[in-house]
C-alpha cells in the first residue's frame, strides 16, 4: 500500500514559482505536504518576489492534487519528530528552516510504520541524509520481521527525468531552459552538466 508522495518546501517553491505545477503532478501524481511546508511556501512567496507566483499556484490547488497533512501532535508524530530532530516536539518550531523537511520525513515515517510505502521529494542535502537514515531504519525493521512499509527518496532531477521527452520537456533545449531557471531559484541544485538529464534514453 502506498500513499501520496510528500513534498518539501524547496521543490514546491521552485516548480510552483515557474508555473510548472502540471509538470510536477504529471511526474509524481497527486501530492501531499505538511502544514509546516505550506506555511514555508506561503511565507517565502510573500517575502521574495521570485517566489511570488508560488502563492497563487498553491492557493488554487484542489485537494485532489495537494493534500495538506496536519502537524497536530499525535503519539506517532511526536515520536518521529523527536527521533529525527533530537528535540522535544513542543520545541519543533525552533527548528527554523529545517522544520518543513523534519515534518516531511516525520509524516513519511509514521505512514511507513503503518505499512505504507512513501515517496518523499526533498533536495536539501541534510534533509536527504535524514530521509535516507529513516529509510535504512525501516529496512532494518523489515529484516527483523516487522510489517512496515518503506521510504523512497526522489529529487528535482527525478521529476525532470520522468518528464523528459513529454509534453512539458519535449527536447534538450527545453530541459536546459527549465533547469537554468530552476537553478536561478535554487543554487543548491547541482550544475546541469553534473546530472544525467541531457543523456537520457529519450534524447537518443
Amino acid at each position: 500500500m502506498s500513499q501520496r508522495p510528500i513534498i518539501d518546501a524547496g521543490p514546491g517553491l521552485n516548480f510552483f514559482s515557474l508555473n510548472k505545477e502540471r509538470l510536477l503532478f504529471g511526474a509524481l501524481g497527486p501530492l501531499s505536504a505538511p502544514e509546516s511546508v505550506q506555511d514555508e511556501i506561503l511565507r517565502k512567496a510573500g517575502k521574495d518576489k521570485r517566489f511570488a507566483p508560488a502563492e497563487r499556484v498553491w492557493r488554487k490547488l484542489p485537494e485532489r492534487l495537494m493534500k495538506v497533512l496536519s502537524d497536530d501532535a499525535t503519539v506517532e508524530l511526536i515520536a518521529a519528530v523527536e527521533r529525527i530532530s533530537g528535540v522535544p516536539f513542543a520545541a519543533r518550531a525552533g527548528a527554523g528552516k529545517d522544520l518543513g523537511e523534519t515534518m516531511v520525513i516525520a509524516h513519511a515515517a509514521v505512514a511507513a510504520e503503518s505499512g505504507q510505502d512513501v515517496i518523499v521529494l526533498i533536495d536539501d542535502g541534510q534533509g536527504c541524509r535524514t530521509a535516507a537514515a529513516e529509510a535504512r531504519r525501516l529496512s532494518r525493521l523489515q529484516t527483523q520481521g516487522q510489517s512496515v512499509g518503506s521510504i523512497s527518496l526522489v529529487h528535482t532531477t527525478t521529476v525532470l527525468t520522468r518528464a523528459a521527452g513529454g509534453e512539458h520537456l519535449p527536447d534538450k533545449s527545453a530541459m536546459r531552459d527549465l533547469y537554468g531557471r530552476l537553478r536561478q531559484l535554487d543554487d543548491g541544485l547541482p550544475p546541469l552538466g553534473s546530472t544525467n538529464l541531457l543523456n537520457l534514453p529519450c534524447w537518443l
